[in-house]
């Protein structure tokens, strides 16, 4: 950063000064001083600048106003106070103003009709006020008195809390940026920390001395976060002492605080408005030429982390107070009987780069990450990115580097190139902190205090010779790194290099300051004014220079001849590099008067004589190695051959230098609103040279410019004389022109309109080469050749106005509106804008990008409806069908395949998305070959992966039931003897018997309607009854279903209590004991039997389970001890049965039989409850057909057996 004084105001009768404060809001500045003096002052904004002229000013962009030149809107003394006004405050909220005098005296002012009155008056008499703070939201305000009092109080007067601090001298109070609690600063020098209802909380320790109680406090700031914080938890209390030193604490809780020594006496101190600057006024001695000591007042400026900024020496005895402006640019000093304003020039972290793109880097209060922005001056166009903890930043050509830290410790630093819109092009990352860095077109160098990096992140263009065969043998490009300290004396020597991972750091006793580097070179400045001529491709020393000063930063011109010397004080040097390996002139030197005297030739170089003060930014040209633009105080001065041009008042930061002009950007007002860039905050300058030729075609001819320029020719002049010859349609001067300034794009544009006889046609070409269009097609429009104008816009792609034109009426037709029409589709489709570009393309018939567009939108209804209206064997058909492939739409797919005629793509499209059935139906509909073989193949893979699961919906959708029931029904017989749950058993069974059921109706359905077609699926299903299964499964489906449904039926009546149901339903079960193990069956036969006292079943059951041959001897003979313990107890004989007559002959049966003894007929068994079915009506389900009594069934759902809707 840059500080210097811009402004002085003089206080009446030299009357001394003892506060000033700058209300922040609206720019009212309070001073007030001895003898009751009290002045509110405020600086007036400046007028806006006149528009430029070619015959005054710049070419497109209007002057910057000078901060440094306000003049004073007002100028009102209040009067009140008798005594002299020691503390000011404002309260920005409630736009009033509070000062009080020796007295004790308290007067709140405020504004009425732009004059400041009293408001409320306030006198203890008891005590001085020490000092007073508004809080942050201006609600309170805390006044302290010299005897311990404190009172809090509202913004509108009112009493909140008192307290007395008994024994206790208080200096200074400070609230808490929340506003809860109060920090009291006591003449002994220690920190009391009180709530907001005045309960002591805690004493603050005090670092800046071992005996803390000998100091005394001179002044405390505590920034209130109200703009934000330069990064997360940042320093923003500072209390200062009188023994010069200052304590910076993150807040009141910090153990580790930052201590300075400013080495200065009767501090004062005060934090800008966002917390990232804090400025400190004293008293300093200081050694005059003559080696005499006098005191000096100073105004050091610090970071929130302590680091030294800058220091501002100001006339007068003693800094009494100090106040900084709302945005930071400036500060004001009372000093005596003045005031003083210094401007403040940050270093803001930016670059340039891209010939017109600013990219800038800031921190929002409410985000951890620095927000960089890349913006295009020429297009306006903004891209936005988030980094982390953003350090540096430098640019070069096409690309910026920006330096961010890695982590929360700062040990690890990112080094990230990336182009003009922000995209990382390359990554680095290194383990110091980088304290200055700069790019060239293929080397990133940065540099801490004692060691320099470089990073080769590109190589630069082929070129044969030794250097590229090393560079092949070292394995391309590297990375390396050195010591300051370990470059030699040696000319071409090489410098050790350091393990980049490894290295540890060294302390230096003279660090680096700054560094310059080119595509050649690299320049290393050191603070004791020794400066180090590097090779940055070998990493050899080339020469040493040494200039008696202490750098601050340097700049090499465009070809590397000559080097800018800026110290830390803002005093600029030239310097002539020497050839290599020593001293010597070096090339670029024109004219001895601009060397300096034999004393000041120095080792390796020679200073020009050339000085120039208070500069704070410079700039080389591009495109001339002898000129250059610097910024001193509020003017910019632009140089030729080290002769200065007219200054011109300016506040911008210099971006570039080239074609005579020189652009500059307002970063002052750009961060005020960073999110929101405007072009005017860009300013183009034109040297004299530039200005002068545009004087004189202002005010003579165009052979005057002419002549002008033939004595003084350059390119950018030539490109003035041939773009002002065109305009004026003077065609030789204009191929005269662009031949000197060796433009053969001018040359053919001259040769290409001398073909038009028609001086409007010549005109509109020309206006179409400035890139002035609109008025070209006024030309066309008013030659009545509308024609023209299309085809004008057609060439810049302007196809929203083609259409308007074409609308309008004449000129075009259908074909070239079809076309505009797509061509605006294309521009909305780039930029993925897909409804907008779906209405286009639809006008203009474009179907191809249609189908993308709808695609990408998910309207798949408006692409499938694209299908009916293609014709057949469209390739766009593939196109769609694919999309819907994606996408899983399977009949869509189908459907766009078979109407391109591609069948094997719609059959592969199911096989793909599992639509097996579909497969099929499309195989046998088009008597497609392989489809079995594909399916056979595909479900052996499954059931090789031991997938039946999958298989059996494979087989499914292929409706190859038979194949989907026999897994189902292995499945089942596995679970089955794995003795799993019966009821999944039985689901397994009813599965495979659905399945079977279904291959019945399909088979009906086929033979119904093709009697004399055999499908494929017909021999498959002809092959399967053949087997093994055709007896024991597909005649009787129903069977393993019925047998685990009995059996789940028994337990679930057994358990219930209905113990008769349970017995009869288990002798069901006696018929189905090729499914079920007939010990299981018989077990719980007996078992219900017994508990029905039914025991001659019960022994008819054990003596089945005694007879069994699949149970072991031991299992054997304990049924015949339990057996012989039952009936020795009970007689094996059941109790006399319910008889009832047989629905067919009427015979009498008993009424659990299930077939009648004299007629044979076999009663039904109900599935609902187990009973034999005797009546003649009675419900049957549709699907199994099986039956149920209606009272058993009539509270159900579903089918008890296969689970269907009732």
């Amino acid at each position: 950063m840059f500080v210097f004084l811009s402004k002085k105001i003089a206080i009446p009768n030299g009357i001394k000064l003892r506060t000033v404060a700058w209300d922040n809001d609206q720019g009212w500045i309070a001073c007030g001083g001895e003898d009751g003096l009290l002045k509110v002052l405020k600086l007036e904004n400046p007028p806006p600048p006149p528009v430029p002229t070619i015959a005054n000013a710049s070419s497109d962009a209007k002057k910057p106003a000078d901060p440094g030149a306000s003049n004073l809107s007002m100028n009102q003394t209040l009067e009140g106070h008798t005594g002299a006004v020691i503390v000011s405050k404002w309260n920005e909220q409630h736009k009033k103003l509070t000062t009080s005098d020796q007295y004790g005296l308290i007067i709140v002012w405020i504004l009425y009709k732009g004059v400041w009155y009293e408001e409320m008056i306030n006198n203890r008499n008891k005590s001085v006020v020490a000092d007073m703070e508004w809080s942050k939201d201006g609600s309170r305000i805390c006044i302290i008195y010299e005897d311990g009092a404190v009172i809090v109080g509202s913004v509108d007067g009112h009493r909140i809390w008192g307290k007395e601090l008994k024994h206790t001298t208080l200096s200074n109070v400070q609230w808490s940026p929340d506003g809860k609690n109060i920090l009291f600063g006591l003449s002994s020098g220690e920190l009391h920390y009180y709530d907001g209802t005045g309960t002591f909380l805690a004493k603050l320790p005090v670092y800046c001395s071992d005996n803390a109680a000998s100091l005394k406090i001179s002044a405390m700031d505590w920034y209130n976060g109200s703009n934000g914080y330069v990064e997360p938890k940042a320093p923003c209390l500072a209390i200062a002492f009188e023994n010069g030193k200052i304590q910076i604490m993150r807040d009141e809780k910090d153990q580790a605080p930052l201590v300075l020594d400013t080495n200065m006496r009767f501090l004062n101190l005060k934090w800008n408005n966002y917390g990232s600057i804090l400025a400190v006024s004293g008293i300093q001695f200081a050694r005059s030429s003559q080696g005499e000591e006098k005191e000096v007042s100073v105004v050091q400026f610090y970071d929130p982390f302590g680091q030294y900024l800058r220091s501002l020496k100001v006339p007068g005895k003693k800094i009494t107070s100090l106040s900084w402006e709302h945005g930071g640019l400036r500060i004001a000093l009372a000093v005596d009987s003045f005031i003083y304003f210094a401007n403040i020039r940050p270093n803001y972290k930016w670059c340039f780069f891209a010939q017109d793109v600013v990219a800038y880097g800031y921190q929002k209060y409410d985000q951890s990450e620095s927000t960089v922005v890349y913006w295009n001056t020429r297009t306006n166009e903004r891209h936005v990115k988030l980094v982390s903890k953003l350090s540096l930043m430098a640019a070069h050509g096409e690309y910026c580097l920006l330096v961010s830290k890695a982590d929360a410790l700062g040990e690890n630093y990112i080094l990230t190139v990336a182009n003009s819109i922000g995209t990382a092009i390359e990554t680095r990352q290194v383990h110091f902190a980088p304290k200055t860095a700069k790019i060239t077109k293929t080397h990133v160098v940065v540099a801490s205090n004692d060691a320099v990096f470089s990073w080769q992140f590109r190589m630069p263009p082929k070129k044969s010779g030794a250097l590229e065969v090393i560079r092949k043998k070292e394995g391309g490009l590297k990375d390396r790194m050195f010591h300051i300290d370990d470059v030699g004396d040696v000319v071409n020597a090489e410098i050790p290099l350091l393990d980049l991972e490894n290295h540890k750091s060294r302390a230096t006793s003279d660090p680096i300051a700054c560094i310059a580097v080119s595509d050649s070179l690299l320049l290393i400045a050191r603070q004791s004014g020794t400066f180090l001529q590097i090779s940055i491709q070998s990493i050899t020393l080339e020469t040493k220079y040494s200039v008696p000063m202490r750098p601050q930063f340097i700049s090499l011109n465009c070809d590397s001849s000559r080097l800018a010397l800026l110290d830390v004080s803002g005093v600029l040097k030239m310097l002539e590099l020497g050839k290599k390996g020593g001293g010597g002139s070096g090339g670029g030197a024109n004219g001895g008067h601009m060397y300096a005297a034999a004393s000041n030739v120095v080792e390796g170089g020679k200073l020009f004589e050339f000085e120039r003060k208070d500069v704070w930014d410079i700039e080389w040209a591009t495109d001339n190695p002898e000129s250059f633009a610097i910024m001193e105080k509020t003017r910019m001065f632009i140089f030729e051959k080290n002769v200065p041009e007219d200054p011109i008042t300016c506040s911008g930061y210099i971006c570039n230098m080239e074609n005579l002009q020189v652009k500059t950007i307002n970063l002052d007002e750009l961060f005020k609103q960073p999110d929101t860039p405007t072009k005017d905050h860009v300013l183009n300058v034109d040297s004299k040279s530039l200005k002068e030729a545009r004087a004189v075609l202002f005010n003579g001819t165009l052979q005057d410019v002419l002549h002008y320029v033939e004595e003084n020719p350059h390119p950018r002049l030539w490109k003035l004389v041939s773009d002002t010859a065109l305009e004026r349609l003077e065609l030789p001067i204009a191929q005269k022109a662009f031949i000197r300034s060796g433009d053969y794009k001018g040359l053919q544009f001259i040769k290409n309109i001398e073909k038009y006889d028609d001086k409007l046609k010549q005109k509109a070409e020309v206006e179409t080469f400035f890139g002035d269009i609109e008025a070209a097609e006024r030309i066309y429009l008013e030659m009545d050749r509308k024609d023209l104008a299309i085809q004008l816009r057609t060439q810049m792609g302007d196809w929203f106005r083609v259409v308007q034109l074409i609308k309008s009426g004449g000129g075009g037709d259908d074909v070239m509106l079809e076309k505009a029409w797509n061509s605006i589709g294309d521009y909305y489709y780039e930029r993925q804008k897909w409804p907008q570009a779906i209405t286009y393309y639809l006008q203009g018939r474009n179907t191809e990008r249609l189908i993308e567009c709808h695609y990408m939108v998910e309207d798949y209804a408006s692409l499938e409806k694209i299908i009916y209206t293609l014709s057949e064997s469209n390739p766009l058909l593939v196109n769609i069908a694919e999309k819907f492939v994606t996408v899983g739409q399977c009949d869509q797919a189908v459907a766009a395949f078979i109407k391109a005629g591609d069948l094997k793509s719609a059959i592969d499209t199911c096989v793909q998305l599992s639509k097996w059935n579909t497969a099929v139906e499309l195989a046998e509909a088009h008597r497609f070959q392989g489809i079995e073989t594909l399916l056979a193949k595909y479900a052996t893979q499954l059931l090789d992966q031991n997938k039946r699961i999958t298989a059996i919906e494979l087989y499914r959708k292929a409706n190859y039931c038979q194949k989907s029931a026999r897994l189902l029904y292995d499945l089942a017989e596995e679970a089955s003897k794995q003795e799993k749950n019966p009821l999944r058993i039985k689901k397994f069974y009813v599965l495979a018997a659905l399945e079977v059921e279904r291959y019945h109706q399909l088979t009906k359905a086929r033979k119904g309607g093709l009697d004399n077609d055999i499908s494929a699926l017909d021999g498959l299903l002809a092959e399967d009854l053949k087997g093994s299964m055709e007896t024991k499964f597909l005649d009787n489906v129903w069977r393993g279903a019925e047998a685990y449904h009995y059996y789940i039926l028994a337990q679930r009546q057994f358990y219930n209590g209905s113990i008769h149901s349970a017995m009869r339903t288990a002798m069901h079960l006696k018929n189905y004991d090729d499914f079920i193990e007939p010990k299981v069956i018989y077990s719980l036969l007996a078992l219900s039997a017994f508990h029905n006292n039914h025991f001659g079943v019960c022994s008819g059951a054990f003596i089945k389970l005694e007879a069994l041959e699949k149970i072991s001897d031991e299992e054997r003979l304990s049924i015949e001890n339990l057996a012989l313990s039952l009936f020795t107890k009970y007689t094996p004989s059941n109790p006399p049965a319910f008889e009832i007559a047989c629905s067919n002959c009427g015979h009498g049966i008993n009424d659990s039989d299930t077939h009648c003894t004299s007629c044979n007929f076999i009663f039904p068994i109900c599935i609902a409850s187990g009973r034999p079915i005797y009546e003649s009506i009675h419900f049957m389900c549709h699907v199994c057909k099986h039956r149920a009594i209606e009272s058993e069934i009539a509270g159900l759902n579903c089918c008890p057996l296969c689970h269907s809707t009732l």
